[in-house]
This record gives C-alpha cells, sequence and structure tokens, in this order.
C-alpha cells in the first residue's frame, strides 16, 4: 500500500488524464517533495506531491514546477511533458502534478564507473551544455516573467535562506551565524538575469539510454530568474565536495578516471554562454553551502516533527556540521576574517 489515496487518485486520473489507475509506487531518495510511479492504463507517469503536513512558507511550491515545465517543454528544452496540476489537498492530502514519464538512465555517482573511461568527459560536456541551453531561453518570452522577484539574486536569496533556517533552526551553530553576518555584505555584482535550475547535479538528470545525450531535467522545486552563476557555481562546487558515492569529485584522480577537470567545465560553460571568463568561486562556493545548510536544517526539522519524506533524512542531517565548516572554509578563502 502507497501512503496515497488510491481510490480518490484513481477518480482525478479518470478525469484529467483519461486514464485508468493501475498501481502507484514511491520512488527511492529524494528529500523533499515525494514522487511516485504511476501505471495507468495508458502507461506510466510520475506524481510530485507536497509533503503532507505542516510546512515552512514558499517551500515545496509543486505548483510553481509545474509552471515552469509547462512553460519549457514547448521550447524544446528537456524537461518531462506536463499533465496536470491537481490544487485539491481533498484528492491525496497535498497539491500535486502529473507528468510524463521519461525512459533513460539516472547516473547517481558522479565518478560514471558504469560508464566506459571513454565516455564519461561527454556525459559532463553534455550536463553543463544543457545549463548553458536553460541559460539562454528567453524567461520573458516564454511566460515567466513573472517568475521570480526583480534585483540581485543572491541579496535575496541569502535573505531567504537564512530566514528559512532560522524558521527550522534547532541547534546555535557558530559558523552558521557567522556566515548570516557576512554573506550579505560581501554580494558579488549581478551581469547577467535567466531561468536557473536552483539544484542542477548530475543525478537530477535523466540521460539518453544510449548516449551522452541529457533527456530531462528533474527536481525543479527551487526554480526561479536570477543570476546563472548560481548554477554553475553549484554545479563547479562538486570539483571541490569529497568523493561520496554521489555528485562529489574531490580527491578523484580525475583524468585517470576519464573525468573532466573544473577548469574544462569552466572553459566549455564560459564558450556555449558567451562569456570570457569567471570570477573568484570561493564566495560562490560558500553561498551555495550556506544554502545547502538551510535545505538540510529543514530536513532535520522535518525529521524531528515526524515528517521527512525519505529514510535517508537522517544520513543527510549527520552532514550539517561538515557543510558548515566546508561553507565557512570557502568563506575565509574569499577573504572572510577569523
Amino acid at each position: 500500500m502507497s501512503d496515497l489515496d488510491e481510490g480518490k487518485l484513481g477518480g482525478w486520473l479518470q478525469q484529467a488524464a483519461s486514464a485508468e489507475f493501475r498501481s502507484v509506487e514511491k520512488f527511492p531518495g529524494g528529500q523533499s517533495n515525494p514522487t511516485y510511479r504511476v501505471k495507468t492504463s495508458n502507461g506510466d507517469f510520475v506524481l510530485r506531491r507536497k509533503p503532507f503536513g505542516q510546512l515552512l512558507p514558499s517551500a515545496h511550491a509543486v505548483d510553481r514546477e509545474y509552471r515552469l515545465i509547462s512553460a519549457l517543454h514547448p521550447t524544446g528544452f528537456p524537461v518531462p511533458c506536463p499533465v496536470a496540476l491537481c490544487t485539491d489537498e481533498s484528492v491525496i492530502g497535498a497539491v500535486f502534478y502529473l507528468m510524463e514519464m521519461v525512459d533513460g538512465r539516472t547516473l547517481w555517482d558522479g565518478t560514471l564507473p558504469l560508464l566506459p573511461k571513454a565516455d564519461r568527459r561527454a556525459y559532463y560536456n553534455a550536463m553543463v551544455d544543457t545549463l548553458a541551453a536553460l541559460h539562454a531561453i528567453d524567461h520573458e518570452a516564454a511566460g515567466l516573467g513573472d517568475f521570480g522577484p526583480t534585483g540581485n539574486y543572491f541579496e535575496r536569496q541569502v535573505r531567504r535562506w537564512t530566514k528559512q533556517y532560522r524558521a527550522s533552526q534547532t541547534d546555535d551553530i557558530p559558523e552558521v551565524e557567522k556566515l548570516i553576518e557576512w554573506l550579505p555584505r560581501t554580494l558579488p555584482p549581478q551581469t547577467r538575469t535567466s531561468i536557473i535550475h536552483g539544484d542542477y547535479r548530475i543525478d537530477n538528470l535523466i540521460y539518453a539510454a544510449d548516449a551522452p545525450k541529457v533527456a530531462a531535467v528533474l527536481d525543479w522545486e527551487l526554480t526561479t530568474i536570477g543570476d546563472p552563476l548560481a548554477d554553475f557555481t553549484y554545479l563547479a562546487m562538486n570539483w571541490a565536495m569529497p568523493r561520496d558515492g554521489r555528485s562529489g569529485l574531490a580527491g578523484v584522480d580525475l583524468d585517470a578516471e576519464g573525468l573532466p577537470p573544473l577548469d574544462a567545465m569552466v572553459e566549455r560553460y564560459c564558450a556555449a554562454s558567451g562569456r570570457d571568463g569567471l570570477p573568484d568561486l570561493h564566495w560562490y562556493f560558500s553561498y551555495n553551502l550556506f544554502r545547502l545548510i538551510g535545505i538540510v536544517q529543514g530536513i532535520k526539522k522535518r525529521m524531528i516533527d515526524g515528517n521527512a519524506s525519505s529514510a535517508r533524512a537522517a544520513e543527510t542531517v549527520a552532514r550539517i556540521g561538515l557543510l558548515t565548516q566546508a561553507a565557512w572554509a570557502e568563506a575565509r578563502k574569499a577573504g572572510a576574517a577569523a
């Protein structure tokens, strides 16, 4: 049995997708918006819902995800085809949406151990090229002119994640307090504005089954309009994060494993986006780690409240100490005083 009301879901599917319900299965993993495979008479779909229970303001906005993929899909950018949005919480107990199931492969480990070494760089090239393509989309022409506030993206994000952290705070962490004081004083200027994904990493992509081509970009919960450097530097941070069986690459012999160095990815992104180069990355790494701290702290609060969506929540929460140390170390590299 799933945690959804299958009878009500079946009735909704009949109306929204002209499909008869067969079964539903929750995907493993994922800390935020629970995601399910729904089998129907018309094939398989994917359902994403808000978590049950009391939530932080502005968090888990699956309706924004649905609007975003609905705007991107007609442009040809690789996202699943949206099917329907349900804002009636009486159906399954939360707002949710339905989208197509995209066939392909998910690569969970950034070292790509399941791929031949000679092919690995091509998969990274495709990941960077797809990100540059996202940043090149005219968001106003796509109907997303009002999708995010105007002004300096990092200013509002530091403010937002400080607020989110405070709303779910359970402990006093000195490094976080120093970051909350330092980040707003040292904001970099914003020179470009685009759609940004917000959590762009290799395990949020579906690749074609037999080629280094991105078939779909998933998990748009943190998407908005902002500074594209937020996305690229979040991706670049993988080269600074310890190897962990996920996207971290620090400590890996990149050349021996057929993986590209960060400099090559910076060069490729700059060429694809018409940039001469990028600023020093340490401030951006510190910011991105601070944002991760806010996300993990939210998971910790939901875990304490008995509302975390993944069995891996405790494992994720245990990393908060390492994240805070790494965030402050990057801030020091960017010029923060001890």
